[in-house]
């Protein structure tokens, strides 16, 4: 027997007809005529091959399987009505819910300062924020799992647009008691042959240190590297080597913090480059570059003695 599909009418005159426990009732509330309220019901019955209402003389009352039905239904009527209200919210100037990706060695340091300003600004836009590394992002973007994403340079993954956002420095942590500690301006020759610690490699920050280990003819500790920032900062408390850190992290985690210390340096190390990216062909790009500017203001207003933000940046393809 070939099993066919209800129609939303049908259901919603089921709950009606279920709810009133009379044709005649339910037919008043619906403001349709019985017979066509009856109708429904017998097609509905047809469709799937069941039979969904007992009827008496005293009413009707649902079988065991409109028992099973009914609560199946209110879920298609809940998403129904969802996507009715998401069109009128979008249709009326709403921008929605976008799914926002950021490296977690970035996100906790950076959206704090700018996302208020963001909902300020645009306060119908609402973001869903999910953390990964800057590689499964970028992959994640291509493939519909986010709509924009903030990562960093060199991207990995072909096929997107991206504009900068901001340079972020990196600065030479140490713990307390170290001998560098003590000294105003740190040269490169003092750290040729110290311990560095680096984050692990799945997380391309981890190249960037492994870049300035060889710049400055540091030894990278491979063997004990941290899975996080935070990992990497206890570390360097626990007197176990030197690490460069991004500044954002340093003004969040180890600025109120007595265990480690930044120390200044007379060659400036490397820096990261940030991005928002998003797919070239995105219904959004409008948005995204909105979103971009947003986000420049906001740091170049909150975070300027962090990081160096660039101002009328084109968008590039990676």
């Amino acid at each position: 027997m070939e099993i066919g599909y209800p129609t939303l009418k049908q259901l919603r005159y089921l709950e009606a007809v279920v709810a009133a426990g009379s044709f005649r009732k339910a037919s008043v509330r619906l403001g349709v005529s019985q017979p066509t309220l009856t109708s429904q019901i017998a097609a509905l019955e047809e469709a799937l091959g069941l039979v969904l209402l007992e009827r008496s003389r005293t009413g009707v009352l649902p079988t065991s399987a409109a028992r099973e039905i009914l609560p199946r239904a209110a879920h298609i009527a809940d998403e129904v009505r969802a996507i009715r209200d998401f069109a009128r919210f979008t249709a009326e100037g709403g921008m929605g819910i976008h799914r926002l990706g950021v490296p977690p060695t970035l996100g906790p340091y950076l959206l704090p300062e700018v996302l208020s300003d963001i909902h300020a600004n645009h306060p119908t836009l609402r973001l869903h924020v999910r953390e990964e590394t800057p590689n499964d992002l970028e992959h994640g973007l291509l493939e519909g799992r986010y709509d924009v994403v903030l990562t960093s340079l060199p991207m990995d993954v072909a096929g997107l647009v991206h504009t900068r956002l901001f340079a972020e420095p990196f600065r030479l942590c140490a713990p307390p008691d170290h001998m560098l500690a003590t000294k105003p301006v740190v040269e490169a020759r003092d750290i040729a042959g110290e311990r560095l610690i680096a984050i692990e490699d799945r997380h391309r920050m981890f190249y960037q240190m492994q870049q300035l280990a060889r710049r400055f003819d540091a030894r990278l500790m491979r063997d004990y590297e941290g899975t996080s920032l935070d990992a990497v900062r206890q570390m360097i408390a626990t007197g176990f080597g030197l690490a460069f850190l991004p500044t954002l992290y340093i003004r969040s985690e180890i600025d109120p913090r007595e265990d480690v210390v930044v120390l200044e340096m007379a060659d400036a190390p490397l820096d990261r480059e940030i991005v928002l990216a998003w797919r070239p062909n995105s219904a959004h790009r409008g948005l995204y570059r909105l979103l971009a500017e947003q986000l420049r203001d906001s740091c170049q207003r909150k975070l300027s003695m962090c990081v160096q933000v660039f101002v009328n940046e084109p968008e590039m393809q990676s």
